[in-house]
């Protein structure tokens, strides 16, 4: 850890003098420097992950209400009105003595304060999202309020008056779209993840257990084995669980930020596995019905992104984040959206998880919550449930009645994914208000109602131009075995490149050719790592007189399989699920896929001549 954080601190100033480097102004102090250097010897990691995104996140809610207020920057000594650290580029935007943002008028500077605002926040959100184990405290504290916001539900009513406008919007939304889902017309998937079962890879598909509550909506036969299993000791051998002895899903801690871990619960693989199914289906339609197209999305975040970039120049929309907004999502509520058709209601209800399990073995049941991150219906259902929450207020903001053509009107102005999202600014106060009756917990750090800063989908943009800072995902690299954290950091490294970070990139790249050996110069769309170049630069290592193409040797990511063998009626449903699935052009063919199965996040680095030249 020692190494670790040294490397951390070197790139930690090199991110310093190529910030400072890209203003047009003189804003370097040697004494941020020693404060960089002095505070990380004393605080450890903790004053990159958690101390400096604090100063960010007080900054950004600086730029919002358009001065710095005596609450902001407490962990940071003070010059008049604005933060000694940083103030040769904080006192460019806001004034030093009375702490107010500068009017753009009489402010010289006026286009360089885009770029000094991209500075800030990366020098301060370089190491925000490194993934680290947090401490013991931090895990136990994140337990707890998965806890408490379970317990919360015990608290939360509605009045009626909401509860019917609610039921009469999601109606009008959803009724028509989602009237004519054929359960039987599913079709069931694995997905990646994990299990509760811990089972994995093909294994998944030799059933052990089936929930007798997801029987008459996916019978097993049909869903889980052909017709031609029927008889068989596979089929004999598949337990039907009754509703109170099904496993529980498991909550685990994932690591996240040294401020604290992700949290979710990982479904039963039949629960999982039927899930995916309606989860597809939901996909395909409410990203394609003309009410919610290019309003609600699950797959395509530039909408989102789009409009916090011009909201940031003409304040139009205001950009709108929430906490633990999976866990917050009532089960009766979620299934009211669905009420047009019982069976799909119905099939959902019977694929959700009733009960969790911590990791000290405590059972937390029955949930009132619809489901945490993990199941694959959390997303596509909370989004649903926010959609209909910011028609809802609209609709009585604008004082309109539940109509199909007021409801289509007022749901242009809004713009869900997940938890992001997008509604016109003069509403935005009464959507907050709304939100929060529903349950609903505002992240009020990021979100942005006033001021030119917006945020949404990954997209940090001010006045107009992009500020999102590049991020730090993985730890450095040790050894040529860490395939994943050498990906990440030649990507970030690519990343700091493009963004004009020279002495950041090429620290990053240094740092992985002391396992790699030399880096080359290859394209963007080369699969080959490597450095990147606008001077259009390409290592050439070799003419092939074979193929007649200039060739470059260069490490080349691959997936890491193990041995799998799936036999019997489990190798043949599989194969049929192939065969619908090879319809797609995009899914990749692999002839022996019942052989083995690619371990999920495992990459694996090899060295292969490739073509140089793109």
């Amino acid at each position: 850890m020692k190494s670790n954080v040294s490397d951390y601190l070197e790139l930690a100033m090199a991110v310093y003098k190529d910030a400072c480097a890209k203003c047009i102004a003189d804003v370097s102090d040697f004494r941020d420097l020693v404060t960089i250097r002095s505070r990380v010897k004393g605080e450890g990691l903790s004053f990159l992950t958690i101390t400096l995104p604090t100063f960010a996140q007080d900054f950004e809610r600086s730029l919002e209400l358009g001065f710095i207020d005596s609450t902001s920057f407490r962990s940071f000594r003070k010059n008049g009105s604005i933060p000694a650290f940083l103030q040769g580029m904080i006192s460019r935007i806001f004034n030093q003595e009375t702490g107010r943002i500068y009017d753009d008028k009489v402010h010289i500077d006026t286009n360089d304060v885009p770029t000094i605002v991209e500075s800030v926040r990366q020098i301060c959100l370089t190491f925000k999202k490194v993934e680290l184990a947090c401490t013991p405290k931090r895990t136990a504290a994140a337990f707890e309020n998965f806890i408490t916001t379970e317990r919360s539900f015990e608290m939360f009513t509605l009045p009626r008056e909401d509860y019917v406008q609610f039921e009469r919007v999601s109606s009008v939304l959803w009724g028509n779209m989602l009237r004519d889902i054929r359960v039987n017309e599913l079709s069931p998937r694995h997905g990646p993840g994990a299990t509760a079962e811990r089972v994995s890879g093909n294994q998944k598909f030799r059933w052990q257990y089936w929930h007798e509550r997801i029987e008459p909506y996916f019978p097993i036969i049909d869903n889980g084995y052909t017709m031609s299993a029927f008889g068989s000791k596979e089929l004999d051998n598949v337990t039907f669980v009754a509703e109170e002895d099904e496993q529980p899903v498991r909550v685990t801690p994932v690591p996240k930020t040294l401020k604290g871990p992700r949290i979710i619960a990982i479904e039963p693989c039949c629960m999982q596995y039927v899930q995916q199914g309606i989860r597809n289906a939901l996909y395909r339609i409410i990203e394609s019905h003309p009410i919610t197209s290019g309003h609600v999305n699950f797959r395509d975040q530039t909408v989102n992104q789009k409009l916090a970039m011009m909201s940031s120049d003409d304040g139009r929309l205001a950009t709108i984040d929430l906490k633990d907004a999976s866990d917050r999502v009532p089960r009766d509520l979620a299934l009211l959206m669905f009420q047009s058709n019982p069976d799909l209601r119905d099939a959902i209800d019977a694929c959700r998880s009733t009960r969790a399990e911590l990791p000290d073995g405590r059972i937390i049941g029955p949930l009132k919550k619809f489901a945490s991150m993990g199941s694959a219906l959390c997303f596509p259902v909370e989004s649903m449930y926010f959609y209909t929450i910011c028609v809802v207020t609209l609709l009585k903001e604008q004082n309109l009645s539940v109509t199909h053509a007021n409801v289509f009107e007022v749901s242009r102005e809004v713009h869900v994914y997940g938890d992001d999202i997008v509604v016109p600014s003069t509403y935005a106060v009464a959507v907050l208000d709304h939100l929060q009756k529903y349950n609903c917990k505002v992240n009020t750090s990021k979100t942005f109602v006033n001021g030119s800063f917006r945020e949404s989908c990954g997209v940090d943009a001010y006045k107009g131009r992009l500020v999102t800072p590049t991020y730090l995902r993985k730890s450095p690299p040790e050894n040529r075995q860490q395939g994943s954290n050498i990906l990440s950091w030649i990507a970030t490294a690519n990343l700091f490149y493009k963004r004009g970070y020279w002495a950041t990139a090429d620290l990053l790249y240094k740092k992985v050719e002391r396992i790699l050996g030399r880096l080359p110069y290859v394209h963007e769309r080369s699969p080959a790592l490597g450095r990147i170049s606008y001077l259009g630069f390409q290592t050439i290592d070799r003419w092939n007189k074979k193929l007649h193409r200039f060739e470059v040797n260069a490490m080349v990511p691959s997936p890491v399989y193990r041995t799998d063998k799936l036999e019997g009626y489990a190798a043949l449903f599989k194969s049929f699920l192939k065969l619908e699935d090879l319809k797609n052009p995009l899914v990749s063919r692999d002839a022996s896929h019942l052989e083995h199965s690619a371990l999920h996040g495992a990459v694996a680095l090899t060295r292969r001549w490739l073509p140089s030249l793109f």
